[in-house]
């Protein structure tokens, strides 16, 4: 009673790569499969339908791997590893001086790789399961620098960890602590940004640029206008964040309440942001 009436999409596919028929109508992209016809699911009129399936691919595979929720991990990709300090000091030597300052500047920020690998270890190490689910995932933007961190601390913490990358007009891959079969790629970042918050419990901010921004704001926005229920959200590094954004001038300028101030949990130290998670979610262990 339970056999299907109808073949299954794979199967038909199967049929009709091995119809041997070659004629003027077989050889014509009209008598495709739809779904296996890839210059019509990228014309225009099937955004829609690419939407659709970047919603759903991540989604069903994280729902296979029995990711109950991710712990977020933001920042820049240009903030180089502790151990690459050095060589970055020596190949500004000889730059003109106000591109020296940068790079010096990159380089005092190496302590925050060095933190947010802590604090992906750190809260892999906990390896909470509820209901068959592992809570806490470490998921990062799959890139370089702040985003290898996140993925490098789960790695050496025997934890798997997800990465979600976007597709860029220059070279972009993903780095090699991402656990392969959790390893997505985006091309739109709308979808990758709703990827990032669906499991989300808590939201770690590193320093950053343009990417990094959009992606605090929005989670700001969400849950200030209480279109998503509140969650830590934890921005290292005070004295980089109030020279780049005066967040109380927002407040004293009336276009956001002083109550807004409180959505934001300063943090220095991968202890001080796990201790926030565990008051916000009464964890004990």
């Amino acid at each position: 009673m339970a056999d299907r009436k109808f073949y299954r999409a794979e199967q038909e596919a199967g049929f009709a790569e091995a119809e041997v028929a070659d004629t003027p109508q077989t050889r014509h992209p009209a008598y495709q499969l739809a779904f296996r016809d890839t210059d019509f699911l990228l014309r225009e009129e099937l955004r829609p339908v690419r939407f659709q399936l970047e919603l759903l691919k991540p989604e069903m595979l994280l729902d296979e791997a029995r990711v109950g929720s991710t712990f977020v991990i933001y920042g820049s990709a240009r903030i180089p590893p502790p151990e690459a300090a050095d060589t970055a000091h020596e190949g500004a030597e000889n730059l003109p001086e106000d591109e020296r300052e940068v790079v010096e500047r990159l380089v005092e920020k190496s302590k925050y790789y060095a933190e947010a690998y802590k604090l992906a270890r750190l809260v892999s190490e906990k390896s909470i399961i509820e209901e068959g689910k592992r809570q806490f995932v470490i998921c990062s933007g799959g890139g370089p620098s702040i985003m290898e961190a996140a993925n490098r601390g789960a790695s050496d913490a025997g934890a798997e960890s997800i990465g979600l990358n976007i597709v860029l007009p220059h070279e972009q891959a993903p780095n090699s602590y991402v656990t392969p079969y959790l390893s997505f790629r985006f091309h739109y970042f709308a979808l990758r940004k709703m990827h990032f918050l669906m499991r989300a419990k808590a939201v770690a901010v590193f320093p950053g640029g343009f990417g990094t921004f959009d992606e605090l704001f929005e989670t700001l926005t969400l849950i200030q206008t209480g279109k998503m229920k509140p969650i830590p959200i934890l921005l290292f590094g005070k004295d980089f964040w109030t020279r780049v954004i005066d967040f109380s001038a927002l407040a004293r300028e009336g276009v956001i309440s002083a109550r807004d101030l409180d959505l934001i949990t300063w943090c220095e130290t991968a202890e001080e942001a796990w201790e926030r998670i565990a008051e916000f979610y009464g964890i004990t262990r």
